[in-house]
């Protein structure tokens, strides 16, 4: 869907939830593969530029203390600490990477998100990660909330409603004009964007 009508500088990398759980069964188990190939390809852009990286994991306690109002009805928790399926998948080529455990669907609700993206005066986020239509979309909303220019990488993210997610990828480009692209073309988008001084590495 690009191009957006932002100013795409100063950006950093924002994986959502690439954990062993959600990748278990069909369909997101067939698409693994492309999704952590293009993820890796996303990493290796933003380690070029020295742009920040953002690893963000669901995790929970199995005292029940940090479980979701759905998880209570259902009395069933999952994604426990600890535990394998709590863990990123072991392909992704994470190193540098700032992790940010999260509770709730939003990357940016209840946890340093917010305050370490200040921290590294990024402006612009690339997203990709698991589910498209809640927790990858709940991210990208809030950070329209807070004004940062986001780009989606439509073949990094997946779900297994595939009508569900085309209708929310739809919702934030059209709502909250956000970029819905491939890898290919955010790789160069992330080649080319501006960057503070101090994530350069050869700034004095």
């Amino acid at each position: 869907m690009p191009p957006a009508s932002h100013d795409f500088r100063y950006p950093a990398v924002v994986l959502v939830d690439l954990q062993n759980a959600f990748f278990r069964k069909p369909p997101l188990a067939g698409m693994k593969p492309g999704i952590v190939g293009n993820c890796n390809r996303l990493l290796q852009a933003a380690r070029a530029r020295h742009a920040p990286i953002f690893n963000v994991r669901t995790e929970h306690k199995a005292d029940r203390s940090t479980w979701t109002l759905k998880m209570l009805e259902d009395g069933q928790g999952y994604l426990f600490e600890g535990t394998r399926e709590a863990a990123n998948l072991p392909e992704l080529h994470l190193e540098g990477g700032i992790e940010i455990i999260k509770r709730r669907d939003s990357a940016f609700w209840n946890t340093e998100l917010a305050t370490q993206l200040l921290q590294h005066r990024v402006t612009s986020l690339v997203i990709a990660g698991v589910s498209s239509q809640t927790c990858v979309a709940a991210t990208a909303s809030d950070a329209f909330s807070a004004n940062l220019c986001v780009a989606v990488a439509k073949d990094a993210i997946a779900s297994d409603d595939p009508d569900f997610e085309d209708r929310t990828l739809k919702f934030l480009h059209e709502q909250h004009r956000q970029l819905v692209a491939d890898t290919a073309y955010l790789v160069d988008l992330i080649a080319t964007a501006n960057h503070p001084p101090s994530q350069r590495k050869d700034t004095p």
